[in-house]
């Protein structure tokens, strides 16, 4: 991997081992970017401590024993850190290292993964809100990644379609008639349905008995029950299928996993907790204390298992998520890309899944857990009408508004290319703006910033791929053909800018090890950043530069590619010109 703090950690590594006489031990020279130089290795100050020795004799000695020529100068500071400049030859070898890959210098993982994320989970017979967006974009993005680093991926769309409303469900689909439903199902008309289904439940002791007689058929397993629950399950899937389609992300029918796939497995998390010992009776209910968990008034909180009515609980199916997931899948890692208020439950069922002996001490179960989306007034983000806002209604308005966009740019673009930028353009501003915050925290959704051609946005980063690519046809060149080229690095912002460029696989190494895709957005927006500084102090086509153009548009080049390979990472296309 050509990251230069990297390959000097491994050069000073053993030098600084030497140092304090422990030669062929690991030890961590603790280099880290710096503003007083390009790195500084802070290392001796520990490893002196430990050793009772002067932090300034220990860096000196490190560095009589590395060999550092030709790779950066050292010179000591202060009580013994030791700081670094890279050489420009090193940093423009590196550069040219990254452009003949076409990974671009990101190295895979040193020892894969199996490994499963769950996210979006949208519910049969219910519209996908703004709601479900942090999940899916959060969860494609961290798909990509750790596809991209190598690991075995495995998409798990948790769909809810099994338990008792379902029997309200299936019986307004009979009072409708199975085409009308189906027709109502089929546009996406998901909400009205539910909600007329809830109102009869509430207003006609008729109908909550028909359905409750139809939740005992359908949990017995009746073959015509299941073929209504079917239809339910069928239309709410294609449309759900359309939403992803139209959002750009990778899951697809394939990948759903609904609660009733693990029905059969209810039973027997039952019995395993009972031939554990750790299933307790409480007040008619099964359940299991994990050590560790109280309610309000300081009580041991409880995992209900089943309850004094014999139902199976939320947490019995996810008990069973797990079983299915280490012991069918061989997952060794576990990623639950879901909202933070789930925060506790996901814990406890983890921890008595440990207590179990169902997951073995090498894997890995991991909350991904995001904010909310909020409006301007810092309020959970509604429609007019003051319901949630569909997920469809907002992506079509992106796509509207991104098309918006695009003409008020380059009016003259024909009107194919111009659909087609504007919905680059506007889904990429809606997952940019989410994925760019730190998911742990709300956001506001605020449309004017997010398609804004300036700032941290998806179009600003689009549009400095654009223009890279403008700049190639403009020269009348084509990209591949100054790939070869090891740049020179004569000007304080070509340096900047290959500097950056070598630290592309640490960002997607840190998003990945973090599970966290605003890391990769800051690098990207910083990437942009540098190149606009590059392209205003260093000239590219102009006359008298003929000298250096192979060498700069080499670093355009890479620059583009870069932008368009980790914005690739993020879900979001680029646009050859806009």
């Amino acid at each position: 991997m050509p990251d230069p703090i990297a390959i000097v950690s491994d050069l000073l590594a053993p030098a600084f081992a030497e140092a304090v006489g422990r030669r062929g031990e690991q030890v961590d020279p603790v280099i880290r970017p710096s503003d007083r130089a390009d790195a500084q290795a802070n290392g001796a100050l520990a490893l002196a401590k430990a050793a009772g020795r002067n932090p300034r004799d220990v860096a000196a000695a490190a560095l009589a024993a590395a060999h550092l020529d030709g790779v950066c100068t050292a010179e000591i500071a202060g009580p013994g850190f030791v700081n670094l400049t890279f050489d420009n030859a090193f940093l423009a070898g590196l550069a040219a290292e990254m452009a003949g890959d076409s990974r671009l210098s990101v190295p895979g993982a040193s020892i894969p993964q199996r490994v499963v994320i769950d996210y979006s989970a949208p519910n049969v017979a219910k519209e996908m809100h703004v709601g479900h967006l942090r999940s899916t974009i959060i969860g494609d993005a961290l798909v990509r990644v750790h596809e991209f680093l190598g690991h075995t991926v495995i998409r798990e769309n948790h769909i809810g379609d099994w338990g008792r409303p379902f029997g309200m469900l299936i019986e307004h689909l009979l009072d409708l008639g199975e085409d009308q439903a189906a027709h109502e199902l089929s546009v996406g008309d998901l909400d009205a349905f539910y909600k007329q289904a809830n109102a009869k439940f509430k207003d006609s002791a008729e109908f909550q008995e028909r359905s409750r007689q139809r939740v005992a058929l359908l949990q017995g397993g009746e073959p015509e029950s299941l073929r209504l629950w079917g239809i339910l399950v069928g239309e709410s899937t294609r449309y759900f299928s359309a939403v992803y389609r139209i959002l750009g992300v990778k899951l697809t029918s394939d990948d759903n996993m609904g609660e009733s796939a693990y029905n059969e497995l209810l039973q027997p998390v039952v019995d395993r907790l009972a031939t554990s010992g750790l299933l307790t009776d409480s007040d008619g209910a099964e359940v299991v204390f994990a050590p560790g968990y109280t309610n309000r008034e300081g009580d041991p909180l409880p995992l209900i298992i089943r309850n004094r009515h014999g139902g199976f609980n939320y947490a019995t199916f996810d008990l069973a998520t797990v079983i299915d997931r280490v012991e069918r899948l061989k997952a060794t890692t576990l990623l639950y890309v879901v909202g933070a208020p789930q925060a506790q439950h996901l814990a406890m069922c983890w921890d008595v899944c440990r207590m179990a002996g169902w997951v073995p001490d090498n894997v890995r179960i991991v909350h991904v857990p995001f904010g909310s989306v909020l409006d301007a007034d810092r309020k959970m983000l509604r429609s007019r009408s003051g319901d949630s806002v569909k997920l469809v209604d907002l992506l079509t308005e992106a796509i509207e508004r991104g098309r918006a966009a695009v003409r008020s740019k380059n009016p003259e673009l024909p009107a194919e290319e111009t659909d087609e930028i504007g919905r680059v353009i506007g889904l990429g501003a809606v997952k940019y703006a989410d994925l760019s915050n730190d998911r742990i925290r709300d956001y506001v959704f605020e449309w004017e910033r997010m398609l804004s051609f300036d700032g941290n946005t998806a179009p600003y980063l689009q549009y400095a791929h654009a223009r890279i690519r403008s700049l190639f046809r403009r020269a009348g060149v084509e990209p591949e053909t100054v790939r070869a080229v090891t740049p020179t690095l004569d000007e304080p912002a070509e340096r900047a800018l290959v500097l950056r460029l070598l630290g592309f696989a640490p960002a997607v190494a840190a998003t990945a090890e973090s599970y966290s895709p605003h890391k990769l957005c800051a690098y990207l927006f910083d990437l942009a950043g540098d190149f606009t500084t590059f392209y205003e102090a260093c000239p590219i086509l102009k006359d008298g530069y003929e000298a250096t153009r192979a060498s700069r548009l080499a670093l355009a080049d890479l620059t583009a590619r870069t932008l368009a390979l980790g914005l690739g990472l993020l879900g979001i296309d680029v646009p050859e010109r806009m």
